[in-house]
């Protein structure tokens, strides 16, 4: 993985662990405050291989849907939300072209896919590391490991977003 040669990119970082529940989610909150709070704009993008819903039964863009159309979308002075209808799952890399405008994208659920990776790690959870060493960026857990690669605290947002800084040379207060 060339993570040097992907400065001209948007950063993406995807937050992994080797079972539901190993605190991803939680993590991945702490890491969006802190970014936040260095003036960081953040994407995230969440995998859900179950499907998902994210409109209400009854609003009009949920009849828009019902009545077949491809895209729906919903504007406001503060959001914009585009819905499209796919056939199959699209690769990451297609769902993150359509990103644009931040300085730094996090995935949640993409555990296969080549991206560097900070893996959440639980000693009560799990046994081993899921990742392959040379997609490791970080691990963070509630022990410590010796294998070379940074390792940092769950609780720890601030060391770990000190890093993704250092690594991927986001400015801050971007």
């Amino acid at each position: 993985m060339d993570i040097k040669g992907k400065r001209n990119q948007i950063p993406v970082i995807s937050i992994v662990g080797g079972k539901s529940n190993s605190g991803k989610t939680t993590l991945l909150e702490k890491l969006i405050r802190e970014a936040k709070q260095r003036g960081w704009r953040v994407a995230t993008l969440k995998h859900d291989v179950h499907g998902f819903e994210m409109d209400q039964p009854g609003k009009d863009t949920w009849r828009h849907d019902q009545a077949g159309a491809d895209v729906v979308a919903i504007s406001s002075p503060q959001r914009i939300a585009v819905l499209e209808r796919v056939s199959e799952d699209q690769p990451l890399d297609e769902v993150l072209s359509r990103i644009h405008g931040v300085d730094v994208i996090f995935t949640e659920g993409y555990k296969h896919a080549d991206k560097p990776k900070i893996e959440v790690f639980r000693s009560a959870v799990h046994q081993e590391l899921f990742s392959k060493r040379d997609e490791l960026i970080a691990i963070a857990s509630d022990i410590q490991f010796d294998n070379g690669i940074p390792c940092f605290n769950l609780d720890d947002a601030k060391g770990l977003c000190d890093l993704i800084q250092t690594v991927f040379n986001i400015k801050k207060n971007a």
